[in-house]
Parts: C-alpha cells; structure tokens; sequence
C-alpha cells in the first residue's frame, strides 16, 4: 500500500473527529448566547425597577441603568409615609396570602387523595367539572362574587366585604381546582402497596393520609403552596373590588396609590415598594427550590 493511501486512511477518522469537536464547541457556544440573551431579556426589567428605586428625581424619564446620584430618599419616603402605611399593606398581604395558601393546600391535598385513592360513582364527571370551572377567568365572576360576599357580610361580617376573611374565601375558591388535579397527578405515583400495607397493620384512611402519604408528597405540597401564595400576593383585581378601608389594602392596592395621582406619579417610590415587596416571593422560593422541579415533573405524570 503506498503511502499517500496510508496517510488519507489514517488521516480520515482525525478529520471527523474534528468536524466532531468544532460541531460540539459550535453547539455549546450557542446554547451559551441563548441563555445570555434569556438572562438579559429577563433582568434587564428588574435593573430598571433597582436603578429608579435609587433615582431620587422619582421619575421614569430620567431613569437609566445606572443612577447618576444613588439615594435611599425613596425608601425613606415610603416606611416614613403616615397616609400610606407600606408596613402595614406587606403585613396585609403575607397575612392572606400565607392562610389562604395553607388552606388550599391542605384542601387540595385531602380532595386530591380521595380522587386519587376512592373509586366512586361520578368521580371521573366530577374531577373533570372542577377542572373546567377553572377555565374560565376569575375576571368572569367578580359581579358573583361581590353580590355573594355582600350577603355573607349581612351575616358574618369577618368573612363579607372590606373585610380579610372574605378575600381569603376568594382565593381559596379559585385555586382549589388546578391545584387538586395537579396533586393528583403526583398521588398517582405513590404505590397502593403503601397504603395497603398500612390498612393491614390496622391504620384508618385518614391516617394512612397523614402519617405516611403526606410525607411522601412533599414536593408537591412545597410547589402548590408557592403557586398559591404568589396568586394571592400578587392579586390586584379581587383586592381593590373587596377592600374600601385603606388600613385593610394589601401591597398590590396599596403600591397602586403612588401611581393613581392626577398630576404626579412617584415612580421612585412605586418602584423602592415594588423592589421591597418581591423579597418574601423571593425567599419562598429559594427555600422550596429543593421541591419545586421534583413535585413539578412528577406531577405532570398521567394517571
């Protein structure tokens, strides 16, 4: 064999294998500017929201990236405002938003077990109606639900309008839905053989629940509870049609005020509230991070 053969043989397997590389360094390098420009179309917003919290010329116009002269006027103005108790709104919302997600949660978790354990009569009908009903906005039901709060607050005045109760009833009546088919789906993937095992040694359903599936269902549990506390905290519309006392606003009623004036709009304070009021959000999720991907996939798993 001569040897340009030799060389053209030999030197075939060390051409592909640098086509190779070069197609994988290519391949790497783009996933790297996607995630870049993903990175930077998502925290470019919140540098803003950071620079104008700092700008003390409290308006947008004049905002840039990075302030020209950095201030804490803005924080000042809003923790030391009489008229506008900004405390007290973030109180407000952690309040509602914290028994309204823990409500949901434990009754999601309870309807989800039985869908999921139980078989009776019309349970795939009503498993399917409670998914439907929320496919239609909660926008839909404001008329409803401000004439049902009006004739509960006759009554029980602590769970009727301008009051705390009856905004937590709200949310729990729009989050029960989606949050008990996605529990199913991640009930579904607890072996029977636990709870038949259980039901040997003599454990009644509820304890079989408490005692061994609950435990087992953490993540699911940990994800639901975050969704259900971000809808509340974050909810605006339900909270300025139920809420008239401004004592009684939460922070997304409350933040509106800066921005609702005639003639001036004070962006800077919006935007220091607005900074101040994404860290319990935050928190939250950096300590349920652990269970969020794990109760998210397995969740989604079909029954």
């Amino acid at each position: 064999m001569s040897e340009q053969a030799r060389t053209t043989i030999v030197g075939l397997p060390i051409a592909r294998t640098a086509s190779l590389t070069r197609r994988r360094r290519m391949a790497m390098a783009g996933r790297i500017l996607v995630a870049v420009l993903a990175l930077g179309y998502a925290l470019l917003p919140v540098l803003y929201v950071i620079s104008a919290s700092f700008n003390p010329l409290n308006t947008l116009a004049s905002s840039t990236l990075i302030p020209r002269q950095a201030s804490l006027e803005n924080f000042q103005r809003l923790l030391n405002d009489p008229v506008n108790p900004f405390l007290l709104w973030m109180w407000n919302s952690l309040k509602v938003s914290v028994i309204a997600a823990v409500l949901s949660t434990l009754v999601s978790a309870i309807s989800a077990y039985a869908f999921s354990r139980f078989r009776f009569t019309g349970r795939r009908t009503l498993l399917l109606s409670v998914f439907l009903v929320q496919v239609f906005p909660n926008s839909l039901t404001m008329v409803a639900t401000f004439l049902l709060l009006q004739l509960i607050g006759r009554h029980v005045p602590s769970f009727g309008l301008n009051a705390h109760g009856g905004l937590i009833l709200v949310y729990l009546g729009g989050a029960m839905g989606i949050n008990t088919w996605l529990m199913k789906g991640y009930f579904d993937t607890v072996p029977r053989d636990i709870d038949e095992s259980a039901m040997i040694d003599g454990a009644s359903h509820w304890q079989i629940f408490w005692r061994i599936i609950f435990p087992l269902v953490r993540p699911i549990i940990a994800v639901v509870t975050m969704l259900t506390f971000i809808s509340a905290y974050n909810d605006y519309l339900f909270a300025l049609l139920l809420l008239r006392d401004n004592k009684l606003w939460t922070l997304a009623v409350g933040l509106n005020t800066f921005l609702s004036g005639q003639f001036t709009r004070e962006w800077g304070v919006f935007a220091a509230g607005a900074l101040m009021g994404a860290v319990p959000i935050v928190a939250i999720y950096l300590i349920l991070q652990d269970y969020i991907v794990g109760g998210l996939t397995q969740g989604a798993v079909k029954s």
